[in-house]
């Protein structure tokens, strides 16, 4: 429907309408503007010829633009307008095809960022009328009073953008429950101990085990540079792959050891020689053996270390032997998955008294290559599986059992002897750490060696051993095969936490006893200082006297040392303030003594006692 024609003179010539079917125009500059108008104009016939002012180069027609024709321009209706033919129509198919596809993208990438700035502005303008909606309808009646509406809105508006932007700042500067202005610290207890119960139970530890002072203080003098030897005896599934990458990678050493990459091995020399202190898995490779046990050890790392010397020339060292437990139903779900995996351990030797196991002493739980993809139930049924109470069987001498020969003696016995000797081993190993208490560890190491890691150990308490779900029957079942391991571990965790506070307490005695020192040193240092000045004043004071008149002073004061007799005077009052009965009777004494002498003492005996008074209250 056409408008009249004085609705049409009266609204005036419409905008330009963009041409059906081409992609939406834009009025931001293109370069290709100039190469359509020059490609026009060269076509004999053209319409370009006609055009009376071109647009300036670099900027394109927009959808307001004027018209291109010297013509007038016809009459438009108010639903549709006439459609323009673009300049690049009269390009070939071939370049017409690429200019079209060069401003889609040049268009595509203007209209996401309109699109974005447009849609920036609209939700900031709903926000705004959301809030001031709300505002008013909370504070409508306090704005009646006044004609304050629209300024406590913009107010109101203003700190809620405010609020918004700084919780927006505080979670990219603090991501996550890293930063303490979280936590809001400053409204609760002190800052916690880094060292406080990492299993999630009882802060509160009740010891079952009556150790003595021997056992619970672990103090090894390691001499790096001298003949000390650190063994590490890893049991499977502990942790102990973790706790020894620590030691060949974060720990403070004059000489750290030398990691390249793509090798496991580090080369952990002494200072100034090259040997090494460290024999592990991650500095001297399996050389007694896959996960060698303390059988293994204890007859395999001498040979190994000084196989080479003359047994004259052999130095005598020190080995310091360490490892690492964990909870056996834990180690032994981690075990399964591990052997589920294809894990096999065959190249552990199991040397005991000088050969290994035969075949009918230790026979194998499965045929082929690997045990690949068992179940736990068969997992579980093997008689003649290592997994269960290996942590016993790896810290016990085999030897005091027959090794591996289980005629030797009957099974009740054998298993009293072994968890006997895994008992002993551990107590008197330099150390041993829990896999469920990583920040205790580092610190029962540190303060056993007297060597510090450089970054903190970090507790996981998710593994692979507790994404796997059991029934209560099954923990049960696994807890009998494990039976001397979970009685180990009882012990063993009972003598950890008891050896972590002792050596707390000694540590927070130790820098009590400190602190006391200190005061002692500045009180004397102060007391020194006092003397001093009192002497100089009395040393004055007599040189006046003794101008004025050398007989009237010897007269007043019989005394001639000035010094001694403030050095009396001072211990004198010391004494007093110390022990009030001896006050008495020196107090009965003095009143025997002559009146000369105590006006010789008075100027004196005030000033010390003044002097006193002052500490006493300063103490």
């Amino acid at each position: 429907m056409a408008l009249p024609a004085f609705a049409a003179r009266a609204l005036g010539p419409p905008p330009l309408q963009p041409e059906q079917g081409a992609p939406a125009r834009t009025t931001c500059p293109r370069r290709h503007s100039r190469v359509e108008a020059e490609l026009a104009a060269s076509r004999p016939g053209s319409v370009a010829a006609s055009v009376r002012a071109g647009p300036p180069r670099g900027v394109s027609l927009g959808f307001n633009s004027p018209p291109l024709q010297d013509k007038p321009p016809k009459a438009f209706s108010s639903l549709a307008g006439a459609l323009r033919a673009p300049l690049f129509a009269l390009l070939p198919r071939g370049r017409r095809r690429r200019m079209h596809d060069l401003r889609r993208r040049w268009d595509l990438g203007s209209l996401c960022r309109a699109l974005l700035t447009r849609g920036l502005a609209a939700v900031g303008h709903s926000l705004k009328h959301v809030l001031s909606a709300i505002f008013s309808k909370i504070f409508g009646p306090l704005a009646s009073v006044g004609n304050m509406d629209e300024k406590s809105n913009k107010l109101l508006l203003a700190l809620v953008m405010l609020f918004l932007f700084a919780v927006i700042v505080l979670q990219y500067v603090c991501p996550g429950t890293e930063c303490q202005l979280l936590r809001l610290q400053a409204f609760s207890s002190p800052v916690p101990d880094p060292y406080r119960s990492e299993d999630e139970s009882s802060a509160r530890f009740v010891p079952r085990y009556n150790f003595s002072r021997s056992d619970l203080l672990r103090k090894v003098d390691f001499d790096i540079k001298g003949d000390d030897l650190i063994v590490f005896l890893h049991i499977q599934k502990t942790g102990g792959t973790t706790f020894g990458r620590h030691l060949v990678r974060n720990i403070q050493l004059e000489q750290p050891c030398e990691c390249r990459v793509g090798q496991k091995k580090c080369t952990c020399h002494r200072p100034g020689k090259r040997e090494t202190w460290l024999f592990s898995r991650f500095s001297t490779g399996w050389s007694c053996g896959l996960h060698a046990d303390w059988t293994e050890l204890t007859s395999c790392v001498p040979a190994v270390v000084d196989g080479k010397r003359d047994a004259r020339l052999r130095p005598s060292r020190n080995f310091h032997y360490i490892t690492i437990l964990r909870d056996p139903v834990s180690r032994y779900l981690s075990e399964w998955r591990h052997v589920q995996r294809g894990a096999t351990w065959k190249a552990s030797l199991h040397v005991c008294d000088g050969r290994p196991p035969t075949s009918e002493e230790l026979p194998s739980c499965y045929t082929g290559d690997d045990w690949s993809g068992c179940p736990l139930k068969e997992f579980m049924d093997c008689p003649y599986n290592l997994a269960n109470n290996r942590q016993v069987r790896m810290l016990s001498d085999l030897t005091l059992v027959g090794c591996y020969n289980l005629s030797v003696m009957p099974e009740k016995q054998r298993n009293k002897v072994l968890l006997e000797s895994a008992k002993s081993n551990l107590k008197h190993m330099a150390f041993f750490g829990l896999t469920e208490f990583q920040r205790k560890t580092q610190y029962l190491f540190e303060k056993t060696f007297n060597m510090n890691f450089i970054s903190p150990f970090t507790q996981y308490n998710t593994t692979r051993a507790s994404s796997v779900e059991i029934s209560e029957e099954i923990q049960k079942r696994i807890e009998g095969l494990n039976f001397l391991d979970m009685e180990l571990y009882s012990y063993a965790k009972d003598l950890f936490l008891q050896r972590y506070q002792f050596m707390r307490q000694k540590e927070h005695q130790d820098a009590r006893r400190k602190r006391q020192e200190q005061r002692k040193f500045l009180k004397g240092r102060f007391l020194q200082t006092h003397f001093q000045s009192q002497s100089q004043s009395q040393g004055q004071g007599q040189g006046q006297g003794q101008n004025q008149s050398p007989g009237q002073n010897l007269s007043q004061n019989p005394n001639p040392n000035p010094n001694q007799n403030l050095t009396h005077n001072l211990s004198q009052n010391l004494t007093q303030s110390s022990n009030p009965n001896l006050v008495q009777k020196e107090n009965r004494g003095g009143q025997k003594q002559g009146s000369g002498q105590e006006q010789s003492d008075g100027s004196t005996s005030n000033g010390t006692n003044d002097y006193i008074g002052s500490v006493e209250t300063w103490r």
